[in-house]
């Protein structure tokens, strides 16, 4: 079968690999939509340090099931269309025992730690396999990276009564501006990219804000009435980013972090105590939260075609990664199509 190898930095081709067999306990998924992401940018660069090497990266999927192993539960049949939880979960660390598993510490992720999505035919255990109703696999390319900004969003416990700041609107940050405007909130988005803030408005944000060519504080004053916002949520990781959130939040406010930041972050950590400020991190998402996405998506409100920047055809990835390496700022979602 057809798969897409990151064989080293700035190499990537396209492999031929053995099809696999679903055992007792796994499904068989033919992929038909896989998408790329922002770690999967950063391996191609050789700047994701929790990547093994080489690797089929991957792991946004819309896919239907080829067959079912014997011990699989009577909820999933062949014919159906799924997405995929990408994560690990080890049953014993602190997170694990806690109940937040999307927090475990020993987490191998789907085209990081091990070998991805992105190919014909791959076979998962089936609790990893979530049924998309209605969905198209197109959209539930989607599903994955918004639920990682809905999951933001419960890690802030956003009410109807916050203002919330969201910086950075790729996937993860537009999730976290649907599940912020579902919530009742108040939605800021801020971006440096006019294109973006736009879907963001559409999506569900009250305001917006250019952070290249905008004052972001004055803006944040006048839209608070002096406050700042109640909750912002980092979806960039960057240094000026992060130390925007914790600038910009109100006094007592939730800073949210899920970007990783590629160098170090100097604070003024006056600010955690003065504000007396809830920091959290955020990481990938629970499957309550891939459920919500789901329902979300089959209202059917989502510009899921404004979503997708590019499909393309595994033997046009490479091609297609060099030009995002080279264009980052102009790239919601890179859809592969495999079928």
């Amino acid at each position: 079968m057809k798969a897409i190898q990151i064989c080293e930095p700035s190499v990537m081709k396209v492999i031929d690999l053995a099809e696999p067999q679903a055992g007792d306990d796994e499904v068989l998924l033919q992929l038909e939509y896989v998408g790329f992401c922002g770690s999967d940018l950063s391996t191609f660069r050789g700047g994701n340090p929790m990547v093994r090497m080489p690797v089929v990266p991957g792991h946004e999927v819309g896919a239907r099931i080829v067959s079912i192993g014997k011990n699989v539960p009577e909820g999933l049949k062949p014919g159906m269309t799924v997405t995929v939880n990408p994560y690990t979960n080890c049953g014993k660390c602190a997170s694990c025992r806690n109940g937040r598993v999307n927090a475990c510490q020993h987490n191998e992720t789907l085209g990081v730690q091990r070998w991805g999505a992105m190919c014909e035919y791959i076979a998962l255990p089936w609790e990893k396999v979530i049924p998309a109703g209605l969905l198209t696999p197109r959209t539930c390319a989607l599903i994955e990276p918004m639920s990682v900004g809905f999951h933001a969003v419960s890690r802030a416990m956003v009410t109807d009564i916050d203002v919330v700041l969201v910086i950075g609107c790729g996937m993860v940050g537009m999730g976290a501006v649907v599940r912020c405007a579902q919530r009742g909130a108040t939605v800021v988005a801020a971006d440096i990219d006019d294109d973006k803030l736009a879907i963001a408005q559409e999506m569900g944000a009250s305001y917006t804000i250019n952070t290249k060519t905008e004052d972001v504080h004055a803006r944040l004053l006048e839209i608070t009435s002096g406050f700042g916002p109640d909750v912002v949520i980092e979806a960039v990781g960057s240094s000026a980013t992060y130390q925007m959130a914790v600038d910009e939040v109100a006094f007592t406010g939730r800073v949210i972090c899920i970007g990783y930041a590629k160098t170090e972050v100097s604070f003024q950590t006056k600010y955690f105590v003065q504000k007396e400020l809830d920091i959290r991190g955020s990481r990938n998402a629970q499957p309550s939260d891939f459920r919500a996405v789901i329902h979300y998506l089959e209202r059917g409100r989502c510009p899921v075609d404004r979503l997708i920047t590019r499909e393309v055809s595994p033997e046009e990835a490479p091609a297609t990664m060099q030009w995002w390496h080279e264009n980052p700022g102009k790239v919601f979602r890179i859809l592969v199509k495999f079928k």
